[in-house]
């Protein structure tokens, strides 16, 4: 049996890698994706062969996550339950997609996570199998109770690790989990399992600036930035042409120093239960504002309507996993066709976490101040009198209600 697993090389997936070769009798094939997580790369062929595998992918998909996932969602203006700007969870069907790729090239028998039977990733690198390789078979040992009866903490992980000389650096506390990509980091459990705990307290400062600072340790001074953008997407960072790649690491670094876009917040997952996560997300905070701020500017009113009652929906298929299901292809076309007119420039100001606009402009503007002016309209086209049969159309169903309601009494 041949299987390819998600692999990062920590103490979870060097477990797993041993657990599952030796349980299923497999050669094992380790896959690492490179999605902007900088985290230390070298050294993980030999670390991955030293545990046992037979071959390992390392692949840098940062272009592709950048524009083919994250640019995309910026277009739909997804964000699940107000709040989570998705990272996670838009990175998890690129992984999924390359795993299946390598696993046809390797001609396996089945892929394998180390995600939890209590989380969301398991739905996500699954249901992203089902539509790419239905015929994969997929192991998850943590919904095997073999798995979690051998090992139901991470002391007994670090244990066995030392039992088979597994190369892994780790120790048997740990305050949170944490999980880093191109667009966010997010961290949960441990210490912030409490609700009621402030994880911006100072005492807590340093665990969770990875990628921001907190606002009251932001320059005091407020910073322009530039954005163009072409049918929805930011092509350009104060003056610079980019590509959506470049664009995500400009902002991340502009957005951090100034604090912007960090969420604590409880979100719901799909398997039913509440969670809490604190989450840095300072490019895509900046790129989601400035990209609202072009389409109030371009985009037909219908048009936005019609495409913002979609927004919970699509953020919910992201969060869930159906990245690749029929219903997400459907609603990208809508978002991709309302996005043909979304061309322009937006200046924001960034200070101390507060995102704030400060001019945009666009040459397929909708918005024509002869029009819209409080003074005598030059061009005629709006005449304040057809307001009057406007509003008594608007206003008949309503006196209709009222004289029933009244002669009721």
């Amino acid at each position: 049996m041949k299987i390819v697993l998600a692999y990062s090389g920590g103490l979870d997936t060097s477990v797993l890698l041993s657990w599952i070769k030796e349980t299923y009798d497999a050669e094992m094939i380790a896959f690492c994706a490179n999605i902007g997580q900088e985290e230390e790369l070298r050294g993980l062929e030999a670390k991955a062969r030293r545990t046992g595998a037979s071959k390992i992918y390392i692949d840098d998909l940062q272009e592709e996550f950048a524009r083919d996932f994250i640019y995309p969602m910026l277009q739909a203006g997804a964000i699940y339950e107000g709040q989570y700007f998705l990272g996670t969870s838009i990175a998890r069907p690129l992984i999924a997609k390359r795993m299946v790729e390598i696993a046809k090239k390797e001609k396996a028998d089945a892929i394998a996570h180390g995600a939890t039977g209590k989380g969301n990733d398991q739905v996500r690198f699954e249901l992203t199998a089902a539509a790419l390789a239905p015929d994969l078979q997929v192991i998850a040992p943590w919904r095997d109770a073999r798995y979690r009866s051998q090992f139901p903490g991470r002391r007994e992980m670090i244990a066995y690790c030392q039992r088979r000389k597994i190369p892994v650096q780790a120790s048997a506390k740990k305050p949170f989990s944490s999980d880093r990509n191109l667009l966010h980091i997010s961290y949960e459990a441990g210490i912030l399992e409490d609700p009621w705990m402030d994880a911006s307290d100072k005492k807590f400062r340093g665990s969770f600036t990875t990628l921001s600072v907190f606002p009251e340790d932001a320059p005091n001074k407020p910073e322009f930035v530039l954005l163009d953008f072409v049918k929805g997407n930011c092509v350009a960072v104060n003056g610079k042409k980019l590509n959506p790649l470049g664009v995500m690491k400009t902002l991340n670094k502009i957005g951090g120093k100034h604090g912007v876009g960090r969420v604590d917040m409880v979100e719901n997952r799909y398997v039913g239960m509440k969670s809490r996560g604190v989450y840095e997300t300072p490019g895509g905070a900046i790129l989601h504002f400035a990209h609202r701020q072009m389409e109030s500017l371009a985009m037909d009113r219908e048009v936005m309507h019609l495409r913002d009652s979609l927004i919970p929906r699509y953020a919910e298929l992201v969060y869930y996993g159906y990245w690749f299901a029929p219903e997400r292809y459907a609603l990208q076309a809508l978002v991709t066709e309302s996005q043909k007119n979304v061309t322009g420039t937006v200046r924001v100001k960034l200070y101390k976490g507060n995102i704030m606009v400060a001019g945009r402009k666009s040459p397929v503007s909708l918005y024509n101040p002869h029009i819209a002016t409080m003074e005598a309209d030059p061009t005629k086209a709006y005449n304040q009198d057809d307001a009057t049969g406007f509003i008594r159309l608007n206003a008949l169903r309503l006196k209709v209600a009222a004289k029933v309601q009244r002669n009721k009494k």
